[in-house]
């Protein structure tokens, strides 16, 4: 492969690491050869550049959603469900165990319903946008968000609409003041 140093050049001024760019190129290498296989590729380089583009552009939409998924949560100023005052330790306790299961119900969600509402909802990637990374129909991604959030409710037993807008703990009726 006599282009790889101008590809693996390309993918570092993309990604901004020597090392990650390498490895795209490899990636990109393997998809080529597997496509390869399958049709003709009439301009073999521009494909293998695209493939290199592709894959960055995928690398730093998952590095974004992941950083906004994982960042750390000011759970004290997440958890103020009152304009009274700053959250009590029981509210910001109450915020961190339906974090807790906000997580769990995601990862439990099938793959491509996970991966349309992390875009979604955290990545803000629009329908379209999922639908072509996923390859599915736009009302196919607009299902899977949508299941996806049903899923979640019901995981976390919030049934109204207003509360997956406002997912900050409630407290119940005995327990206000």
């Amino acid at each position: 492969m006599g282009h790889r140093r101008a590809l693996v050049d390309y993918a570092a001024r993309l990604v901004g690491s020597r090392s990650l760019a390498e490895d795209l190129v490899q990636e990109a290498w393997l998809r080529f050869d597997s496509a390869s296989e399958k049709q003709f590729v009439r301009e073999p380089l521009n494909y293998l550049y695209r493939i290199v583009r592709n894959l960055a552009l995928d690398r730093r939409r998952r590095t974004m959603r992941e950083a906004g998924i994982f960042a750390p949560i000011d759970v004290g100023s997440a958890a103020v469900v009152s304009p009274d005052g700053p959250a009590t330790p029981e509210t910001e306790a109450l915020f961190r165990d339906e974090l807790r299961q906000l997580q769990l119900a995601i990862s439990n969600l099938p793959e491509r319903s996970r991966i349309a509402f992390e875009m979604h909802k955290f990545g803000g990637a629009r329908l379209r946008e999922i639908a072509e990374y996923l390859g599915i129909s736009l009302s196919m991604a607009q299902v899977l968000v949508d299941d996806a959030m049903e899923r979640c409710k019901r995981e976390l037993g919030w049934n109204r609409t207003e509360d997956m807008e406002n997912p900050s703990p409630r407290t119940s009726k005995s327990q206000k003041p």
